[in-house]
């Protein structure tokens, strides 16, 4: 247990299995909306990172990502599937850490699907554009650090507990477990 965890007088941890750790996932997903997305990471070098705006997260637990098939990433990719998503909803929580395994597919339905007209400024040929991919990211492991009661009663109690020289925060952490 992690020595501030200690002078916390609330169960602040919470491991997450099946439904509840896919909507944890896609509650934390869509606050961040954007992840840091890194790949090769079995290397042992330093591995890739860039942002990357998720598109969906399924109710399978699955994130969805549109790439183009030139990209570093989707190369990176092809080499080894293993990824690695990080998530920043808020300055003080809506944390996510996620593991998982990507495939990449040219599926015209799924295209369909995830397209926006935003996304014209990287595919300049539309939601036909022959340079398209879709990466999917199967979780296979993951990690969370939230509130319980959102951010104005964390900011609450934290201050409380500042007063009164005690530890009182409204934190949550736990592994997401698939």
């Amino acid at each position: 247990m992690d020595s501030i965890n200690k002078n916390q007088s609330e169960d602040n941890h919470k491991n997450l299995f099946g439904s509840e750790a896919v909507e944890k996932m896609q509650e934390l997903a869509e606050k961040g909306s954007t992840c840091f997305f890194c790949t090769d990471l079995q290397s042992g070098g330093p591995f890739a990172t860039r942002p990357m705006s998720v598109q969906e997260v399924d109710d399978e637990g699955n994130f969805w990502f549109m790439s183009a098939v030139d990209s570093d990433k989707n190369v990176e990719i092809a080499g080894n599937a293993s990824v690695q998503m990080l998530f920043q909803g808020s300055k003080y929580s809506d944390f996510l850490n996620v593991y998982g395994k990507a495939e990449i597919t040219t599926d015209k339905a799924r295209i369909e699907e995830l397209w926006e007209p935003l996304m014209k400024a990287w595919f300049t040929e539309g939601k036909d554009d022959p340079r398209i991919t879709v990466i999917k990211v199967k979780p296979t492991s993951g990690y969370y650090w939230d509130t319980k009661h959102g951010q104005g009663i964390a900011l609450f109690k934290t201050a409380m507990g500042a007063f009164m020289g005690k530890t009182m925060d409204d934190s949550i952490e736990g592994n997401i477990k698939f």
